[in-house]
């Protein structure tokens, strides 16, 4: 029996590889690559990180939540068929291609998913062929539920890692930074589906579908989204608060879900909240950075960084997005000019007088080497740029 299994297990990893998903979001990671790194050259005519970052994050970032929720979902004995396996593939790719990665939320791709089933089931599109018959809705709500908690844990710990800075004009004509976090992770789940060779080792699992007929496992190569962008405060704490109110979203999501084992309907009302709910979060995450003051702009003193360039002196400098240069080489500096020429003062050294995040003033030092990129590598608002974008 245990042999069974294992090899059942290396089945279901061989079967993730040829899952046509992987190989999608490998070439669409590569296309937000693309969009972003084009966008940062024109705010800064260089790029932040490379094309390949975001091919990086996507494969890397998900395992392990995939691994804890592949573990929950196999002691709850959560099954699919086939035909709904399908038909999520489908709703995701179709969602992908608006290039709104919020879309890729589990609110939209799960929830979606529940509605398209059902539609197929009633009009007969298709469903004998996808034997959508076996679909358990409660079991699409509490993935549904599981994968929100998992959106914002993912969002929490990772979403503000490496934003990408850019610039807009605002209504005034003036310059202002914006940091967008543009994610998506790959999060590999075990599921169980009917029609292989795998029978039930206990009396009491699965505890929600399958019953007594066998089953085969299938690794699914699950796709979440998160968009934000930030312009009125550091990006990290804005996320964060976003990654919270998604995370009691999702618990709420799942109270409801699992309800619905036993009344039916109620997997469709968790589907409704959920897309609701998420829509919510993000109009008023907006609203609420719409309506603050800007956060990277130019100020009376000293100059904000917006950004810095990865393996650049600024990075050995330990300077950090979002703290205020006041002086450079003992210069107030309020423009990018002065605190350029400031530089000069010392062409092999630097010292700087920072604003932290917590208000606090610290000094910063360290030797500059020739040739060393882009001026220490800050990104500054600069007031002499030209934007295809503005604000609304």
């Amino acid at each position: 029996m245990l042999e069974n299994w294992l090899l059942e297990f290396l089945f279901a990893m061989g079967r993730f590889f040829i899952h046509p998903l992987v190989y999608f979001f490998l070439i669409y990671s590569l296309v937000l690559g693309y969009i972003r790194v084009k966008r940062e050259r024109r705010s800064f005519h260089t790029r932040i990180q490379d094309l390949y970052e975001e091919v990086r994050f996507t494969y890397s970032k998900g395992l392990l939540t995939g691994l804890v929720l592949s573990a929950a979902a196999l002691a709850f004995g959560f099954g699919m068929p086939s035909g709904a396996v399908i038909v999520l593939g489908a709703v995701t790719v179709l969602l992908a291609l608006t290039m709104q990665l919020r879309f890729l939320s589990p609110a939209y791709t799960l929830g979606l998913t529940m509605f398209a089933v059902l539609i197929l089931m009633n009009t007969g599109i298709l469903s004998g062929r996808l034997a959508l018959e076996e679909t358990s809705f409660a079991v699409l709500a509490l993935l549904m539920g599981f994968f929100l908690i998992a959106e914002g844990s993912l969002a929490y710990k990772t979403g503000h890692v490496k934003t990408s800075p850019f610039l807009l004009k605002s209504s005034r004509g003036l310059p202002i930074g914006n940091h967008v976090a543009n994610r998506t992770w790959l999060v590999p789940l075990l599921l169980l589906v009917p029609g292989g060779t795998l029978t039930e080792s206990l009396p009491w699992w699965p505890v929600v579908t399958i019953g007594n007929e066998p089953f085969m496992l299938l690794f699914i190569p699950y796709i979440i989204g998160f968009h934000q962008r930030v312009q009125g405060s550091l990006p990290k704490e804005s996320i964060m608060v976003t990654s919270k109110r998604i995370i009691w979203l999702g618990i709420g999501i799942t109270a409801i879900a699992a309800a619905s084992i036993w009344i039916t309907p109620l997997a469709f009302a968790a589907a409704i909240i959920a897309i609701a709910g998420r829509e919510f979060l993000t109009v008023r995450q907006r609203m609420n950075d719409n309506s603050a003051a800007f956060y990277f702009s130019k100020r009376d003193q000293g100059l904000m960084v917006l950004g810095i360039l990865p393996n650049s002196p600024a990075v050995k400098l330990q300077l950090e997005v979002g703290e205020i240069i006041m002086k450079t080489n003992g210069t107030p500096v309020k423009t990018v000019d002065e605190f350029y020429q400031a530089l000069q003062i010392n062409g092999a050294f630097c010292k700087m007088e920072v604003i932290g995040h917590n208000g606090e003033i610290r000094f910063v030092q360290g030797a500059i080497y020739k040739g060393e990129h882009h001026e220490l590598g800050i990104l500054f608002v600069q007031d002499d740029k030209k934007w295809g974008i503005e604000a609304v």
